[in-house]
């Protein structure tokens, strides 16, 4: 029996073969960077690379393909959230009323101050770097949350002196949490109660 030929390298395949190579590599790509946010929520500083493969499936040599240091994954990662947030600001303004949105978007700031202190160590040394970074978070980020204040200040349901800059000022406190187990439920009960003193005295509520 003739023995098998041997697999053609990548550039020699048919292009659908390439096409879907790229795709599945796109997919491993995408599922890492998505379970790395996770991962750092969740664990923090003590987050492990591998065990990041290991949930997102893949091997630790798939990682570093996608991700050779781990200030890579933590850029990419941190970018994504950042990202996230901005469009999240858009999509729930269109999907509720206006302090529904504002509320649900000030939980997911916890959600991503959470990853954010799970690469904080990362992310000083990107800082250091790259502080291109944290150049474009640095304005659409709190337009961002301006646009969901403002909203809701027109349909009077929060009060109408309220700063979006002294909203984000005192989300952006939960970074300093002390991180013990429960800092995370703690800092939604907290943004709870921030909402509620929105709505105090709003016009829609006398």
């Amino acid at each position: 029996m003739a023995a098998e030929p041997p697999a053609a390298p990548e550039a020699d395949k048919p292009d659908g073969d390439k096409r879907a190579l790229r795709a599945d590599a796109r997919r491993n790509r995408d599922r890492l960077v998505e379970v790395a946010a996770a991962a750092f929520a969740e664990h923090g500083l003590d987050t492990s690379l591998e065990d990041i493969a290991r949930r997102a499936g893949v091997g630790i040599g798939t990682l570093y393909r996608h991700f050779p240091t781990r200030e890579h994954l933590v850029e990419v990662t941190y970018r994504r959230e950042v990202e996230a947030l901005i469009a999240a600001a858009d999509e729930l303004a269109a999907a509720g009323p206006p302090d529904a949105a504002l509320a649900e978007w000030m939980q997911r700031f916890v959600g991503y101050i959470a990853t954010k202190r799970g690469m904080a160590d990362s992310l000083r040394i990107l800082l250091t770097t790259k502080s291109e970074l944290f150049a474009p978070s640095s304005g659409l980020l709190p337009l961002a949350l301006k646009r969901l204040v403002d909203a809701a200040i027109a349909d009077g349901s929060i009060r109408g002196d309220v700063d979006s800059a002294d909203v984000l000022h005192a989300l952006s406190a939960t970074y300093s949490t002390p991180d013990t187990p429960d800092w995370q439920a703690r800092s939604r009960r907290l943004v709870s109660l921030l909402m509620d003193g929105l709505r105090w005295g709003a016009a829609r509520g006398r």
